[in-house]
């Protein structure tokens, strides 16, 4: 599957306006031109948070949208074998694993650091994200059912996979909703680390539903039903941005700590689980691509 790279730049048009005086208002000539400047730079930030918050939500409902239809790419492996599906797909978790350490060490944390410092409290969220995204691994694998998987009887798993996969989807929202308020260029930067990662989520999430007893029809609906939870955790994120300041110093970091975790704890252990030399350096080269994609993308920021 090809990943499209969307490289988008932002350009605010600055318009000045002159306030004219009149002599009869009794205030010299320099302290009117003091007001005029001072209204013209009251407006023109208003005008700019107006102009930042359209863009922000137009780019993250538009963000989330995509990811929630990724969804529906379990039905393209319908047709693939399993041997080498996972051939192909071991090599999208290193590109993905590479993306999602760039994306928390290029992106989130540099701008938390350049806006708040390295502090203690910038250094519990980052912990908080990665306790968050344990406490939800732990979640999702809790129950374990030995009925046998039928038509008639849906493995219980499978309703407890769909709520843990909504939830995660919820936050993969908020982290994109957040990165643009931060800019266009780290929204689209995190937007592609997540599309990464949730193409072999969701074709496994597929394949478990599958597994469980769900058909292909039911399957696809019920993983893009809760894909749909991306758009309600960008709202959120959005609306939360816009009601308090400095928002970001929390939610940053906290999204850094996740895709840590997401890429140090679930994919790089699934890359060790291939030894032989070749396989290996090919995954070691799409990781470095992986990186080298955040990387790229600073030049637009």
């Amino acid at each position: 599957m090809k990943i499209f790279s969307p490289l988008i730049l932002v350009f605010l048009i600055l318009v000045a306006g002159s306030v004219t005086a009149h002599p009869d208002h009794g205030i010299e000539n320099h302290d009117l031109e003091t007001v005029s400047v001072q209204d013209h730079d009251h407006g023109f930030h208003e005008n700019m948070i107006e102009h930042v918050g359209f863009d922000a939500w137009l780019y993250s409902l538009g963000s989330v949208i995509i990811v929630s239809l990724i969804a529906f790419v379990g039905m393209f492996t319908l047709s693939i074998k399993v041997e080498k599906l996972k051939k192909i797909l071991i090599y999208l978790v290193s590109f993905s694993a590479g993306a999602l350490f760039g994306d928390a060490f290029f992106h989130l944390l540099p701008h938390t650091v350049a806006e708040y410092g390295f502090t203690v409290n910038v250094s519990m969220y980052l912990l908080s994200g990665i306790i968050l995204f344990f406490i939800l691994e732990k979640f999702i694998h809790w129950r374990h059912c030995h009925l046998p998987n039928t038509k008639d009887h849906i493995h219980p798993f499978a309703y407890t996979n769909l709520l843990g996969d909504a939830l995660h989807n919820f936050i993969d929202g908020l982290i994109i909703g957040i990165s643009y308020i931060v800019s266009i260029p780290v929204g689209i930067a995190t937007t592609i680390a997540v599309i990464l990662h949730e193409i072999p989520q969701e074709i496994g999430d597929f394949g478990v539903l599958i597994h469980a007893g769900f058909t292909r029809k039911k399957a696809l609906f019920m993983n893009f039903l809760s894909a749909l939870t991306a758009i309600i955790g960008a709202v959120v994120a959005l609306v939360i941005a816009f009601m308090f300041e400095n928002v970001t110093m929390f939610l940053l970091p906290l999204a850094a700590g996740g895709f840590i975790y997401i890429a140090g704890s679930d994919l790089i252990p699934e890359l060790h689980k291939e030894t032989r030399p070749i396989r290996s350096l090919i995954q070691l080269v799409f990781f470095i691509l992986g990186v080298l994609i955040m990387l790229y993308l600073l030049g637009f920021e």
